[in-house]
């Protein structure tokens, strides 16, 4: 009897191979032919999968996302009921966070922005995540307020924002290699520690 393929299992095999080479190589060395050796199966079998390198790719940064959304929930789970300023800097510290598999999100989230400012479809999918962080971030915020641990008069939009901002330029300066990790995280903690003195 023939052994049954786990299409979504194969699937995944196919973006792991996707996001290390990305993370590795930038998206320029990215090919059908090496993420079939990368993956250890045949070229046709990739393309059985994704007919062409952008629906291939797409695919990867939709893995990959979902897979950081994860992540974060897995981290804030030990906390029953997580702070706001747990909530911010959880999200935010992925940005930053020196784990090798959240430097290789970071590293393949930077090379997809590149892309996708001439990739709509791309470009598409990143503002949708965007959004969704924003937006939790935001949530976050308006709970401090509520609760006195964020200055009254704050805009939850504004402050969001800003925050989002400053942990973004910093994952750059970092794999760049412009600020140490350490320092990264610092300098985002006392921002928050501004944000969070109610």
């Amino acid at each position: 009897m023939p052994r049954q393929v786990d299409h979504r299992q194969r699937r995944a095999q196919i973006a792991e191979a996707v996001c290390a080479l990305v993370s590795a190589r930038g998206l320029e060395g990215v090919s059908l032919r090496d993420v079939a050796a990368e993956a250890g199966i045949s070229m046709g079998r990739v393309q059985h999968y994704f007919r062409t390198k952008d629906e291939m790719l797409l695919f990867a940064l939709e893995y990959v996302g979902a897979r950081d959304v994860a992540g974060t929930r897995k981290r804030l789970a030990p906390a029953t009921s997580p702070s706001p300023r747990d909530v911010v800097r959880t999200v935010l510290c992925g940005l930053l966070d020196g784990d090798p598999r959240q430097v290789e999100a970071q590293r393949i989230g930077v090379a997809f922005l590149a892309r996708a400012l001439v990739e709509p479809q791309l470009a598409a999918f990143l503002l949708q995540g965007y959004a969704g962080i924003q937006a939790l971030l935001e949530q976050a915020l308006s709970e401090g307020v509520d609760a006195g641990a964020v200055a009254a008069g704050t805009d939850p939009e504004t402050a969001a924002l800003e925050a989002f901002a400053l942990a973004e330029g910093l994952r750059a300066q970092t794999l760049l290699g412009h600020v140490a990790r350490e320092r990264a995280l610092a300098v985002l903690d006392a921002h928050l520690d501004r944000l969070f003195a109610g």
